[in-house]
């Protein structure tokens, strides 16, 4: 039986050859445990690497692509077109493929390769310069994919990889910024083609009403939609290419309707997923409710493989937008405007039903969206007007001053959406939760780190926000309900720090840039103490990524993680767990912590 290509129908015994040539990323190690039980009983060190004598023959590849039905995918390098059969920066291919290359829809339909050039590490570009090898290789990406149908192609194929010692990862996007979705030498589970969407009335313990179960390959494009078609709305992120069952639920997740709704985790009501040993189950409140605990909120791809996601679907209606933008023509006028909007905040954060989107650079600020359910233009203008009054006060000239009235969120929604993909390509982030005490005690010392970072020349930069209340008050569930990082529930906003790049970055600026993340990052860690970082948009090599995405949760989520994954074979960087049993050696193998 042939195995099914992606891109180009490349043999097996050719993919294999090209698996063999994977290189790692040079990256440091996680800091040494503390205090740690020893790992269990294993014959077996270090995960297998392609061109390791206890790597899978052929063979046996074929024989586990008849067990799953001709759903293995022989792992391609994106770049390949510009490789082979010679290299050839001029072949049409490798052109259309360099126009591609920071395009999303080019990341989210292949099973392996990822959006973050970082992650992708140059291991096989479309940008050809004078230097190339002409070698073309997998780098950190997968050297397998299966594409996942169901509970029996997933539990097969975690079956073999246990079996033959092999690392296991799970994508679907690949719209991750700290290596999550990818793994050297790994079985893939590529869930991207489960695109099921049923509008149900949900009976459970806690919530009886209309409900959305989603596969784990929609994603808000299809369910923002499907939603407002049958008179609903559902909550998601600002981004439209995001999957909505993945890393974005299990990290917490927030979006336009978070203020009204609360966190997309906990907008969830029941999880259907494949455990590592192969069991397929539902987690809910009253059903398996340590996993659900977990999965609402502490982290992707860590505890089991989701199949789908029952969420809570809302009643539709009135919808009010706005958006307004000014220019910094002179600096001190300008950044005491942005110190303006932050107190601005603190009044809008009381508002129900208000969330706002906004950013600036050393040029410009704009408020991109702001969004009020069950508001008018009206309503949400005389909101913003004493801020606009303000920037008159200050003789700031707006750029855009704009309100608007919608029937449906979904209407709101497109009319205010993001640029783009603003960030899924050649874009690095980092982030931090910022509570109102930080506006209200050291507006000064924020803002300073704003203009510090913004008037750092030394890449394109853009410092973003989105500004919600999911309070427990607010959302109406008590502390400990889900494990969404404690921090989400006295943050004003949750800022990013993004640095743009052009797609043809070396890998070394790209190595600079992950640090400048972290040193701009570090600047709002005295200014928010006790603070944290939502893990979906921030580093993954943040010295202290156990207290700043998962909090007081942490030790609570490994009793979770070593109840359901106690041989740890789902391992990622920043995710609970990461440093107990597992480390990247310098070839990039996983092998045991001694």
């Amino acid at each position: 039986m042939q195995l099914s290509m992606h891109r180009t129908q490349v043999a097996l015994h050719a993919a294999l050859a090209i698996s063999n040539l994977a290189l790692a990323v040079a990256v440091p190690p996680p800091p040494p445990p503390n205090h740690l039980p020893p790992p269990p009983p294993s014959t077996k060190h270090c995960r297998v690497l392609p061109g390791d004598a206890e790597w899978p023959s052929q063979q046996e590849w074929t024989k586990l692509n008849q067990t799953i039905g001709g759903r293995l995918i022989s792992s391609v390098p994106l770049g390949q077109a510009c490789y082979v059969p010679t290299i050839s920066a001029d072949r049409p291919e490798c052109a259309k493929l360099r126009d591609e290359w920071v395009d999303p829809k080019t990341y989210y339909e292949d099973p392996v390769n990822v959006m973050s050039p970082f992650w992708l590490n140059n291991s096989c570009t479309a940008f050809i310069g004078p230097a190339a090898s002409g070698t073309c290789i997998l780098g950190n990406m997968a050297s397998f994919a299966v594409e996942v149908d169901g509970p029996k192609t997933v539990a097969d194929a975690l079956k073999f990889a246990k079996e033959k010692n092999m690392r296991i990862s799970i994508k679907n996007t690949g719209h991750d910024y700290i290596g999550r979705s990818n793994g050297k030498g790994s079985l893939a589970l590529w869930t991207h083609k489960l695109k099921t969407m049923s509008f149900i009335d949900y009976k459970g313990r806690d919530y009886h009403g209309p409900a959305l179960k989603a596969g784990a390959g929609v994603q808000f494009m299809d369910a923002y939609k499907a939603a407002a078609d049958k008179g609903l709305r559902v909550l998601g992120g600002y981004c439209s290419s995001v999957g909505m069952v993945g890393g974005y639920v299990q990290g917490g997740g927030h979006g336009p309707l978070a203020a009204s709704y609360g966190m997309a985790a906990d907008n969830t009501l029941e999880f259907e997923v494949v455990t590592v040993d192969g069991r397929h189950l539902v987690a809910s409140p009253t059903q398996n409710s340590d996993l659900y605990w977990a999965l609402s909120g502490g982290g992707g791809g860590n505890y089991a493989l989701v199949l789908s996601a029952t969420v809570k679907a809302h009643p539709d209606g009135q919808t009010a937008g706005a958006a307004l933008a000014f220019a910094n023509t002179d600096p001190e006028t300008y950044w005491k405007a942005v110190g303006e909007f932050q107190k601005h905040l603190l009044y809008l954060n009381t508002i129900p039903g208000l969330a706002t989107s906004w950013g600036f650079d050393n040029r410009t600020f704009s408020l991109d969206s702001a969004t009020l359910t069950g508001g008018t233009k009206e309503r949400i203008s005389s909101l913003l007007d004493p801020f606009v009054q303000k920037l008159k006060q200050l003789n700031m000239t707006l750029l855009r001053n704009d309100a608007t009235d919608h029937s449906r969120f979904y209407d709101q929604y497109t009319k205010y959406g993001f640029p783009p993909e603003v960030y899924s390509t050649n874009n690095t982030i980092g982030g931090r939760l910022i509570p109102p005490s930080t506006v209200e005690k050291n507006l000064g010392g924020l803002v300073g780190a704003f203009r510090r970072i913004a008037t750092d020349g030394r890449w394109p930069n853009r410092i973003s926000a989105i500004s919600l209340n999911v309070t427990h008050a607010r959302v109406g569930n008590q502390p400990g309900a889900n494990a969404v990082l404690p921090a989400w529930r006295d943050a004003l906003y949750t800022l990013n720090l993004g640095i743009g790049f052009p797609a043809d970055t070396p890998w070394p600026e790209l190595q600079a840039i992950q640090a400048a993340a972290n040193e701009w990052q570090a600047l709002f860690t005295p200014l928010t103490p006790d603070g944290g970082g939502y893990m979906n948009e921030a580093t993954w090599d943040n010295p202290t990524w156990k207290a700043d995405y998962f909090g007081a949760n942490y030790e609570k989520l490994l009793q979770v993680k070593r109840r359901y994954d106690p041989e740890f074979a789902l391992w990622q960087h920043t995710s609970v767990g990461a440093d107990v049993y597992w480390q990247p050696d310098p070839e990039g193998r996983l092998c045991r912590v001694r």
